[in-house]
């Protein structure tokens, strides 16, 4: 969420970007209560401090009718202070509600628009997109043929949006797995595999909705646990509460976990197979920094993820999101779109991986700061999250890109050794 202090200095920027980003919420009504709020403190401390100064003089009074005169004094200062007590948090408590409602500020670069189509392309990968002397299939035509995946499994055993993974198609996961984690363990990110589960204070810090009608969340019914929708939710909140050293920063991790999305109103051909379903496994980039850094970090993740792509020979291309296709935690955000051949009757491009900066939104709501050596107080940290992997995605883009006129998959020469052969075949 962003300072209180800030938007009450910046209030109209703050108006304008909430609309930038199609988002609702009353600014007015924050500040009028924010200031109300702030006229109430001042009132709270010197009640206090009177009661206090009181129960000082209590012992020294000359008698018994002086000293019941003194408590019953005090215990109305006291009152007074607990009913403006009172009214503050009350107004603290749709404040908060306000608050974490208003989004974070929007780079100054970031294409102004209401929904993607307004996102700018920034640049394309080095592998063109593949021309074929034959129709192209889609990956679930592919998977059937070469005995990939079980869809309608799936749907008997769990429901529709859940599949099971057969034969070549586990290797190729743990293959891009693998992959992503040497790579990345490379450029010093710290592999880490994180639970399936945290607590909703955890997803609500990180600016998930883990409850109520709008939230894309499974939650566990009885506790304050769901399932997480991807390993930002547990990276993040892995240091919350928690001070770093400055001199300790930029902390990068890459995190392996399942995730799990209800992906209500989600319909259409574009959803079909592994595009968008209800749990996969995610190899998530994800990095604590001090302000300064944070920019370039963004530019670094989203480097690693072209490099990924581009080594694994995928045609893609980037993306600067839009303001009113950001999401609220994210001060800018690229996405990278595979070319998917199958998709559509011609092919179209599909989103496969995204960075964001989220700035010191996220911190602010998980409380996690650092400390520089020979300075006073604490600073919020920043926060960014990048895809390495959606596998499902990732796989869609490889069978798709990779067919063969007779239904074989040639194998990214990365992904070979792990996988033990250049080429998937019908059993």
């Amino acid at each position: 969420m962003l300072d209180r202090k800030f938007i009450l200095e910046n209030a109209e920027a703050v108006k304008k970007n909430c609309a930038d980003r199609g988002v609702q919420v009353d600014v007015d009504r924050f500040l009028e209560l924010e200031k109300q709020r702030r006229e109430l403190l001042p009132k709270i401390e010197e009640l206090n401090r009177q009661a206090n100064d009181l129960a000082k003089t209590i012992g020294k009074a000359k008698d018994e009718a002086e000293r019941d005169a003194k408590k019953a004094e005090g215990r109305a200062l006291r009152d007074q202070k607990t009913a403006l007590e009172a009214e503050s948090e009350k107004f603290g408590g749709e404040i908060d509600q306000l608050l974490r409602r208003i989004p974070n500020m929007t780079h100054p670069a970031a294409p102004v628009g209401k929904d993607d189509h307004s996102n700018t392309e920034v640049r394309r990968g080095v592998t063109p997109q593949p021309k074929f002397d034959f129709k192209p299939l889609d990956h679930v035509a592919l998977g059937e043929k070469l005995d990939l995946f079980d869809l309608e499994a799936g749907a008997r055993v769990t429901g529709h949006g859940f599949y099971f993974l057969k034969n070549d198609a586990v290797r190729l996961e743990l293959a891009l797995q693998m992959y992503a984690l040497d790579l990345l363990s490379a450029a010093g990110f710290i592999p880490v595999i994180t639970p399936d589960l945290a607590r909703d204070s955890i997803l609500d810090g990180v600016g998930y909705i883990p409850r109520g009608p709008e939230t894309q969340i499974y939650s566990v019914a009885g506790t304050d646990l769901s399932l997480v929708a991807t390993a930002e939710i547990t990276l993040g909140g892995m240091y919350a509460e928690q001070t770093f050293e400055a001199e300790n920063l930029p902390l990068k991790m890459v995190g392996i976990s399942h995730c799990f999305r209800t992906e209500a109103g989600a319909a259409g051909k574009a959803t079909k197979g592994l595009y968008r379903v209800h749990q996969f496994t995610k190899v998530e980039m994800f990095a604590f920094s001090v302000p300064e850094q944070s920019d370039a970090i963004h530019e670094e993740i989203c480097g690693l993820e072209c490099k990924l792509f581009d080594s694994l020979g995928i045609p893609y291309r980037v993306i600067d999101t839009c303001t009113g296709d950001l999401g609220g935690p994210a001060y800018r955000k690229y996405d990278l779109e595979a070319w998917m051949p199958g998709r559509g009757t011609a092919g179209e491009w599909g989103e496969v991986t995204s960075t964001s900066n989220c700035t010191d939104y996220q911190a602010r709501r998980l409380n996690c700061r650092f400390k520089k050596k020979g300075e006073k107080g604490t600073q919020y940290v920043h926060t960014l999250n990048g895809t390495a992997f959606a596998i499902g995605r990732a796989m869609i883009a490889i069978l798709e890109n990779y067919q063969q006129a007779d239904g074989s998959v040639v194998v990214p020469e990365v992904l070979r050794k792990w996988i033990g052969k250049d080429r998937l075949t019908a059993k």
